[in-house]
């Protein structure tokens, strides 16, 4: 990523990883904030009623999920009440209401990367420093901001619960088929986690990222200097 064009002496790996605690804590936030206001544009009361719309990282966050995006980059938060019944159109509703927080992880990683750019173009010979300068601090935290909102993104798009991707399968598949999946959602869940810890889901989720990545590229480039 960014981080890797400038050189960094090992405190880079001890900031990076303190700086991550409140970016997940934001970006989780943000992420579930916009599910629940999605939800509410949509007809839905629930989240609203529930307090779900609150910036408070207290109400959103699942333990598990925190820790790891934390260690893993990849991670989850507890999931917004959605009651479809309100929806018009409730399977177009609730795959409209899914995609709101990863759509919301991408705009602020696209955002952080755009910034992190502008600040390697202008901060010259102070991101070259061996010491750790307030601009390479700086830099750290926009990197490690887009990078953990593209992963939280991409990450939630996969079609298994308790993730996104699983609510948006509802518009895909007949419901006997979906509910039947979703009876075993304790179990996936269990999994989902052994597969992270194990690095199994690494490859693909990688390859997706620098995907993204090279469209941010793209689309940062239509910019001045850049």
């Amino acid at each position: 990523m960014l981080s890797s064009l400038f050189h960094l002496n090992n405190a880079y790996d001890v900031y990076e990883f303190l700086i991550r605690i409140p970016i997940v804590l934001f970006s989780l936030t943000v992420h579930e904030v916009a599910h629940g206001f999605a939800a509410y544009k949509l007809g839905d009361p629930t989240a609203k009623s529930l307090g779900r719309l609150s910036l408070n990282p207290l109400k959103h966050l699942d333990p598990a999920g925190a820790i790891c995006m934390l260690l893993f980059r990849f991670g989850w938060a507890k999931p917004v009440p959605i009651n479809t019944r309100y929806f018009k159109k409730p399977r177009s509703g609730m795959a409209l209401t899914a995609l709101a927080g990863p759509v919301s992880n991408l705009l602020m990683s696209l955002i952080a990367f755009i910034i992190t750019r502008y600040i390697y173009v202008f901060g010259g010979a102070a991101l070259l420093s061996d010491s750790v300068t307030p601009l390479q601090l700086l830099c750290i935290f926009f990197d490690t901001f887009f990078l953990m909102n593209l992963c939280l993104a991409v990450f939630n798009l996969i079609p298994v619960p308790p993730l996104d991707g699983s609510r948006i399968l509802l518009v895909f598949l007949p419901d006997k088929l979906y509910f039947g999946i979703m009876r075993y959602e304790q179990y996936i869940y269990i999994g989902l986690i052994v597969c992270l810890f194990l690095g199994i889901l690494d490859v693909p989720l990688n390859f997706i990222v620098d995907l993204f990545l090279r469209l941010f590229y793209w689309l940062s480039g239509l910019l001045p200097l850049l």
